[in-house]
């Protein structure tokens, strides 16, 4: 999944010139957190967020404060140099710039010029499509030896039992030279192909089924 499919396109952004009062007003009336700063060219020189802006009032214990504070250009409280994602860039890498970087969006931009936005919510909403885990489906987990072919074999599994698979992880198992699989199917009642893998000699865990005397492993 491409950035470019998830991102907001309509980004309210505010210029170099503009003041921190203009921002305070933009975000309390588009209800928005980030803003992004941008020359005519459309270009991102910096980035301001409801943290800035949160950093820079005044506390309720401060018996003196310059209103003209306000006043001053956003280029004193923003962010800068600002990441970055292309619109081509994949969703999957993106997250990963977000947990790195402890960031809570990201500026969208095509040839040099800012094109969309997306958000940290945007980003795990898509992770939770791209795994299929908005749709009614069930979770069955393997532990397989790691080596070349497994996935496909266990994948064949379900096949033949006309299980349709949404989606598939690996990662390491607490054994040593084991990997869990974990697939997510499309059926709410996985108990048929559960016994099938078991037969086949495979280690399996999944969800609690009452009439399987709790989980299948």
């Amino acid at each position: 999944m491409k950035l470019h499919l998830i991102m907001r396109q309509h980004v309210h952004t505010l210029s170099e010139t503009d003041t921190i009062q203009d921002a305070i007003d933009l975000m309390a009336k588009q209800q928005i957190r980030h803003i992004p700063i941008v020359t005519h060219e459309m270009q991102v020189v910096g980035m301001l967020s409801d943290r800035d802006i949160r950093d820079c009032r005044p506390s309720i214990l401060s018996p003196d404060f310059d209103e003209t504070l306000f006043l001053k250009p956003i280029t004193t409280i923003m962010s800068t140099p600002v990441l970055t994602a292309h619109e081509d860039d994949d969703v999957q890498e993106t997250a990963k710039l977000f947990y790195q970087h402890r960031i809570g969006c990201l500026p969208i931009t095509k040839d040099e010029r800012l094109t969309g936005i997306i958000s940290e919510s945007d980003i795990l909403y898509s992770l939770t499509s791209l795994l299929g885990a908005d749709r009614p489906t069930s979770v069955v987990e393997v532990c397989v030896q790691n080596h070349p072919g497994m996935l496909a074999d266990v994948a064949a599994i379900f096949k033949s039992m006309k299980v349709n698979i949404i989606s598939a992880v690996a990662y390491p198992s607490q054994k040593e030279n084991y990997h869990m699989l974990s697939f997510r199917v499309q059926t709410i009642d996985p108990r048929n192909v559960i016994r099938k893998l078991a037969d086949n000699g495979y280690d399996v865990y999944g969800p609690s089924l009452p009439s399987m005397g709790g989980e299948a492993r």
